[in-house]
């Protein structure tokens, strides 16, 4: 029943809306099983809770094993680096489908909350290093999520803005239950060694995502084996056949790899991955880089704002927030945020995505511009910051939605799993180093800190702006 209602929430097509575009075919709404999608986008909604589950509580967490407020910005974004090495192994045995990750996602984030939890009681800091970096394991998860909801095979092309819509709504509540949830576990108190403010977190994560994967062995369905050879190749491969995959309608846009798209018969060019790449043009390289680079500016600014926030609230002479207050502070921005997500679902399907992305990094943009004026002001309160923290939150997010599924609709549906790991490798790149930078951000000095994050928004900006006409895509 409850798939039953999720699969209405997610936007139909009308049947008015299909007789004014009879060139677009079945195949351009298609989904993919409705109970392994519900799947794959909780997985992406615990993943995320369980990555800022810590932000609240792990400065101070750091300090009594003996560490200082830059390496909790270490222990908050290391995971990213090692989901990255993760990626590695893990796309080279995938055979193009979802099953094995999932699983192992599951085993590692077990074991992460566990070591994580189990540092407390050894009274050792780098244990909770080595629990983070065990979870990174599991966040390698992040890019076949993303990948599932553009996966040519299964997913049609105006329902991948959506599907990502769905990914950043997780990502929005992730940010606030996951903060909130760690601040109110840091009430406990600390009269047990095994159970208390600092191990909770990770004991309760472990408990759930124990739950979720029996959830996953018994409903999930993978893609069949005899869709994955030819439709979608492997990131590692140098050469491999193309195939394109055309509606039987009339084409709307124009072939980016080819002179003659009447021409389906295989060529010894097209069989070349490095031919392949001679075919793009510089334009569409713009497009890849413009794509990687704001990829990694919103999880820059994301991570180094959700890390900084305890450190900063706390050094501040009128805020003095404690973890639990800091992981409300975040939690009410991304509480707010959450209607604009849901309003951002139904705009995706009607709204281009390069319209979206540079929405997105205006309000972003402007958040920056305040916090800015403030600090060099010194009106510095909990209303001023709550402005600046939310437009930054609701801003980027929004940004994120559309980065690869802008990607997956100019590129060949055979390069959908080459696309999502640039692109997952550029997030994690954001946040690794967001992370460190937020948990240096008071060291540093605060001018400076948002300086920098000012600063790569203009690059991003000027990208942005030269490749305007290059961004066109289909809705949806």
């Amino acid at each position: 029943m409850i798939l039953k209602r999720l699969l209405n929430i997610i936007p139909p097509f009308s049947s008015r809306h299909e007789a004014s575009n009879d060139h677009h075919d079945e195949e351009d709404f298609k989904l993919p099983n409705i109970a392994s999608l519900v799947i794959m986008i909780s997985m992406n909604l615990l993943l995320q809770v369980s990555f800022f589950i810590v932000v609240s509580s792990s400065n101070k967490y750091a300090e009594y094993l003996g560490g200082n407020a830059t390496f909790s910005g270490i222990v908050i974004g290391i995971p990213t680096a090692f989901a990255g090495l993760a990626l590695i192994p893990m796309t080279r045995y995938d055979k193009g489908m979802y099953k094995m990750p999932l699983h192992v996602s599951c085993c590692f984030a077990i074991l992460g909350h566990i070591a994580y939890a189990l540092a407390y009681r050894a009274n050792f800091l780098y244990m909770i290093l080595i629990g983070r970096c065990l979870s990174g394991v599991a966040f390698s998860m992040f890019m076949y999520c993303k990948r599932y909801c553009t996966d040519p095979r299964i997913v049609g092309t105006r329902r991948r803005t959506t599907l990502a819509s769905w990914l950043v709504i997780g990502q929005g509540v992730g940010m606030s239950l996951g903060p909130f949830l760690g601040g109110l576990l840091y009430n406990i108190g600390f009269s047990n060694s095994l159970f208390n403010g600092y191990t909770s977190p990770g004991w309760v994560m472990a408990g759930v995502q124990t739950g979720f994967w029996a959830l996953v062995a018994a409903y999930f369905e993978d893609i069949p084996q005899s869709r994955t050879i030819l439709e979608l190749q492997s990131a590692t491969e140098s050469t491999a056949p193309v195939v394109v995959v055309e509606a039987t309608g009339q084409e709307t846009e124009p072939p980016m790899f080819s002179s003659s798209p009447s021409t389906r018969s295989p060529s010894p060019i097209n069989n070349s991955f490095r031919a392949q790449l001679s075919l793009i043009s510089r334009s569409q390289w713009g497009v890849v880089a413009c794509m990687c680079w704001f990829s990694m500016l919103c999880f820059f600014i994301l991570g180094s704002w959700e890390a900084n926030l305890p450190v900063f609230g706390a050094a501040a002479a009128n805020l003095r927030w404690s973890p639990f207050a800091a992981g409300n502070f975040i939690a009410l921005g991304g509480i707010t945020c959450f209607p604009f997500l849901l309003a951002n679902l139904l705009a995706a399907r009607r709204t281009q995505d390069r319209k979206l992305l540079a929405f997105g990094t205006t309000i972003g943009l402007a958040g920056l511009v305040i916090f800015l004026s403030i600090l060099r002001t010194g009106k510095v309160n909990y209303g001023s910051l709550f402005a600046c923290w939310w437009t930054v939150a609701l801003g980027f997010n929004l940004a994120t939605t559309v980065t690869l599924s802008l990607l997956s609709k100019q590129l060949p549906p055979e390069w959908n799993g080459r696309t999502s790991m640039v692109i997952q490798y550029s997030n994690y790149t954001g946040r690794v180093t967001g992370a460190v930078w937020g948990g240096s951000g008071v060291s540093v000095g605060m001018l400076n800190f948002i300086g920098l994050e000012i600063g790569m928004v203009g690059i991003g900006v000027i990208i942005f702006t030269t490749l305007w006409r290059d961004l066109k895509t289909k809705t949806g």
